[in-house]
C-alpha cells in the first residue's frame, strides 16, 4: 500500500480552499503585471528548497552512516542542480550550509570515505581557501557546488538569463563541526568569527553587484531602526526588486555569530546579510517559524499581518512521507510565511519512499499573491516577465 495518494491537483485544491485564493480575473495580462509590480515582497509567497545543494551519499558511505547513526535516514535525498530548480521546479528561495575554510583544503578529506576506504575529494576548488558548501563535515559532504562562490555564481547566471524573475532569497545556515566527529578524527572548523563572517559579504560582493543585491540598507529608512522601516513603511515593491538576490542567516536569537556580525552595526548598516533578530529588536525584519501546525499558524499570520518576512517548513527530510505527514503542505501554505521550504518541489522525488508527495504552489507557478498579506484585489499567480 502506497504511503501517499496526494497529487499535485490534490495539494493545488487543498492550498486554494484553506486560502481562498483564486485566479486573477477580469484583469488584462497588461494590466495585472502593472498592478503586481506594486506588490511589496511581504505579499508574496513562493516554494524555497531545504539543503538545495544537498547530494546523498553513495550506497557504502549510506551503510556507515546508518551504523553509526539510524537517523541517518533522514539525510538520503537529493536535489537538482540549483539552476534547475529555479529553471524547471520554480524554486525562488535556496538554503546553502556554509564552512568556513580560510586557508583551504580542510574538507577534501572525509571521515566517512577514509572509513569506507576511499581517497580525498578530488575537486580542486576544495583546497583553495574561501567558504565551502556541504551539509554535515566528515559525514554528509555531498554537494552540487563545493563553495560558496560556485553556488552564487550559479543562482548569477541564471538570474542574468531571466532578469524579470522575483527575488531569489538565499537562506545561509553558518555550520561548525560536529565534536564526536572531531573526536573521531574529523576536522574541526574554524569559528565563525569578525574575519570569517567578513568574509561571508566579501564572498556575496564578489559575485554580485549592488544594484543586483537587496541589502539592509536597501530597506532601512532614514531615522528608523530596520525592524521600524519593515513594520512602518514595509519592503520594497516587486518591481523595485526584480532580478535581485537577497539573504538571511537562520542563525537566530541572541549568540555569537549574530552580535558578532551586527557589531557596531545594529541595523545591519553597510551589512549583505539580513539577520534573524528577535522581535522588538532593531534588526528584525526576516524570522523563522520551522512548523506551521498547531499554534504557529496564528503565530504567523500574526507575524506576516505585522510586516515581517517569515520562513516556515512544508515537510522535514524523510519523517514526511515516511510517516504520512502531509496535511503540513497546506498548512504552510495558508500561514502566510513568505518562504515555504521542502525537500520534495517536483513530483516524483518521493517516489522512491513509495510516496507522490509534492510540495508546490497552486498551480505550480513561481510565486503568487500572499494569502494573508496581499491586497484584496490581488488573487493567484504572480507575473515574472
Amino acid at each position: 500500500m502506497r504511503i501517499s495518494k496526494t497529487v499535485v491537483a490534490g495539494l493545488a485544491s487543498a492550498a486554494i480552499a484553506a486560502t481562498g485564493l483564486a485566479s486573477t480575473a477580469l484583469q488584462s495580462p497588461d494590466t495585472a503585471e502593472k498592478q503586481q509590480s506594486g506588490l511589496r515582497l511581504n505579499q508574496i509567497q513562493f516554494i524555497g528548497a531545504h539543503n538545495a545543494y544537498h547530494r546523498e551519499a553513495p550506497d557504502d558511505e549510506k551503510k556507515i552512516q546508518l551504523a553509526q547513526d539510524p537517523g541517518a535516514v533522514g539525510l538520503f535525498y537529493s536535489h537538482a542542480s540549483i539552476p534547475a530548480q529555479l529553471e524547471d521546479q520554480n524554486i525562488r528561495a535556496v538554503e546553502l550550509d556554509l564552512f568556513p575554510d580560510p586557508k583551504g583544503g580542510l574538507y577534501t578529506y572525509p571521515l566517512i570515505r577514509k572509513l569506507a576506504g576511499k581517497g580525498p575529494l578530488t575537486d580542486p576548488d576544495l583546497a583553495k581557501p574561501g567558504i565551502k558548501v556541504l551539509h554535515w563535515a566528515d559525514f554528509d559532504y555531498g554537494t552540487t557546488c563545493t563553495t560558496f562562490v560556485k553556488c552564487l555564481n550559479q543562482v548569477k547566471t541564471w538570474s542574468n538569463a531571466n532578469p524579470g524573475h522575483a527575488p531569489i532569497v538565499i537562506q545561509l545556515e553558518l555550520k561548525q563541526s560536529d565534536p564526536r566527529l572531531v573526536a573521531a578524527g574529523g576536522v574541526e572548523a574554524p569559528p565563525w568569527d569578525a574575519g570569517n563572517l567578513d568574509s561571508v559579504d566579501q564572498e556575496i560582493r564578489s559575485v554580485f553587484s549592488e544594484q543586483e543585491l537587496l541589502s539592509p540598507d536597501d530597506v532601512r529608512r532614514p531615522g528608523l531602526t530596520l525592524e521600524q522601516s519593515v513594520l512602518t513603511k514595509s519592503w520594497p515593491t516587486l518591481a523595485e526588486s526584480r532580478g535581485k538576490v537577497m539573504f538571511f542567516f537562520d542563525n537566530g536569537g541572541p549568540g555569537a555569530i549574530r552580535d558578532t556580525y551586527r557589531a557596531g552595526k545594529p541595523n545591519l548598516e553597510g551589512r549583505a546579510v539580513f539577520t534573524r533578530g528577535p522581535e522588538g529588536e532593531p534588526d528584525a525584519a526576516v524570522t523563522m517559524v520551522n512548523d506551521p501546525r498547531g499554534a504557529n499558524s496564528a503565530e504567523i499570520q500574526r507575524l506576516v499581518r505585522k510586516g515581517y518576512f517569515v520562513r516556515t517548513r512544508s515537510d522535514e527530510p524523510m519523517s514526511t512521507v515516511l510517516n504520512g505527514e502531509l496535511s503540513r503542505v497546506s498548512v504552510a501554505l495558508g500561514s502566510g510565511a513568505q518562504m515555504v521550504t521542502t525537500d520534495f518541489p517536483v513530483a516524483g522525488m518521493a517516489a522512491r519512499y513509495n510516496s507522490d508527495f509534492v510540495a508546490k504552489l497552486p498551480g505550480d507557478t513561481a510565486v503568487r499573491c500572499n494569502p494573508v498579506s496581499a491586497p484584496v484585489w490581488c488573487r493567484g499567480d504572480v507575473t515574472e516577465r
